[in-house]
């Protein structure tokens, strides 16, 4: 692995409730708002303390013993004891810190699943030395979880109860949220995030989806989450905002992968610097969750490794272009005026920002004149009923640049029979 992904793990990377025991036998508590410290940026990642009947609960104990050691310190302004210490994922910039938290608090157990537990102990990706060859301020040895539950099971920690939940093979291998039942916290890792570049390095941001999709469902009721990178948020928002912005950045890179395109199922120099401007105007000024100047160029390259490769369709993505929809996107992107103009119907109609097209030979001449040579790139599906789809877009007419712009299609059987397409609001 090179040097660029090296630094990027280096940089960004109570007791157990017995058979029976539910967090909601616990009394509720007084709701108080918890703390946060961020690391610096670029790179920064979280750690909080959560006011509780015991002290304090931490959760998450940042990148390296240093960052640590800055977070202890404004722990101990509070002058309350530290009861526990709860583990969300394995990645190294979450777990990099136990050590000086467990020096500086060393009765508070450290809590994780026996997922997450395991995936630190095995390391199967090799995150650990890569981190310690790349920082020498991450720890020559971790410090691992001395309380470990079964993934799913509930948790007593400083005298409140925390519901959990594990998600496998998505944003991280593993992952454990915790849902504090009496306020309505969900303190989520590294699931959803607000306001960030993440890192969709690991290539499966289809099971990301579905982890999200599955967060949604378990923990309908939460309120405030609290993420591992970026500034807490209504629950349901930053879910919304991590699955759509997983989704456009899917939908960006999606048509420099299809058969039709420059490299075909490889990704080329020019389509990656294209995605990464489109990427650029859509989501400005977010810093990255790692100190990793080309992380948006890590991720563009995996994410076109994961779409270029022989899985089926996503599932989780929950936006799939209709078929006589998806092959008049393919036909604009490889500048196949036939194949766009035999996805209409003889008798089709398109209206473009109010001027009218009708029958297929008028609607050849008009992309010939107006389509083919541009990119189009469908950033989300805003209305999506049988036969029916509107779609939000960005059609660069020359293949750079471009503007927003709305596309409604119409679908019977396997040919558009109505497309009206206006700028964007």
């Amino acid at each position: 692995m090179d040097h660029r992904l090296r630094r990027f793990f280096a940089a960004g990377l109570a007791a157990v409730c017995v058979a029976g025991c539910s967090p909601d036998d616990t009394p509720a508590t007084p709701e108080a708002r918890p703390e946060r410290f961020a690391s610096p940026n670029p790179g920064s990642v979280n750690t909080y303390w959560i006011p509780v009947p015991d002290g304090l609960v931490v959760v998450d104990t940042l990148r390296t013993p240093d960052d640590a050691r800055r977070a202890v310190a404004e722990i101990r302004k509070t002058g309350k004891p530290v009861a526990a210490i709860l583990l969300t994922h394995s990645h190294p910039d979450h777990v990099g810190g136990a050590s000086a938290f467990h020096e500086a608090f060393p009765r508070a157990p450290i809590f994780a699943s026996r997922s997450t537990d395991r995936a630190m102990r095995e390391d199967k990706r090799g995150f650990y030395p890569l981190a310690r060859s790349a920082n020498p301020n991450f720890p020559a040895t971790l410090t691992y979880a001395d309380r470990t539950f079964e993934d799913g099971s509930p948790v007593q920690a400083g005298g409140i109860g925390f519901e959990t939940a594990t998600f496998a093979d998505g944003e991280s291998d593993t992952a454990t949220v915790y849902h504090r039942t009496d306020t309505g916290d969900l303190y989520s890792g590294d699931l959803a995030t607000g306001g960030v570049t993440p890192a969709l390095i690991e290539g499966d941001t289809c099971g990301w989806l579905g982890n999200l999709d599955r967060l949604s469902g378990r923990f309908p009721g939460a309120r405030t989450m609290y993420p591992g990178h970026g500034a807490p948020g209504q629950a349901t928002a930053l879910i919304d905002e991590q699955r759509d912005y997983l989704r456009r950045f899917r939908a960006f890179v999606r048509p420099a992968v299809t058969a039709q395109s420059a490299g075909g199922t490889t990704l080329v120099a020019d389509e990656e610097k294209s995605i990464i401007a489109e990427l650029e105007r859509a989501f400005p000024g977010r810093p990255p969750v790692a100190d990793l100047p080309t992380i948006v160029a890590e991720n563009v390259k995996a994410v076109a490794r994961e779409l270029a490769g022989p899985g089926p369709a996503c599932p989780a993505e929950g936006d799939q272009l209709l078929e006589p929809v998806r092959r008049y996107v393919d036909a604009v992107n490889s500048g196949d005026l036939d194949a766009l103009a035999g996805v209409f119907a003889a008798d089709a109609e398109l209206v473009d920002v109010g001027r009218r097209f009708t029958g297929r030979a008028a609607i050849r001449d008009w992309a010939g004149r107006e389509v083919v040579g541009g990119k189009l790139t469908v950033t989300r599906i805003d209305e999506n009923r049988p036969g029916y789809q509107r779609l939000l877009v960005r059609f660069a007419p020359g293949g750079n640049g471009g503007f927003s712009a709305s596309y409604a299609f119409t679908v019977a059987g396997s040919a558009i029979t109505r497309a009206e397409l206006t700028y964007a609001g």
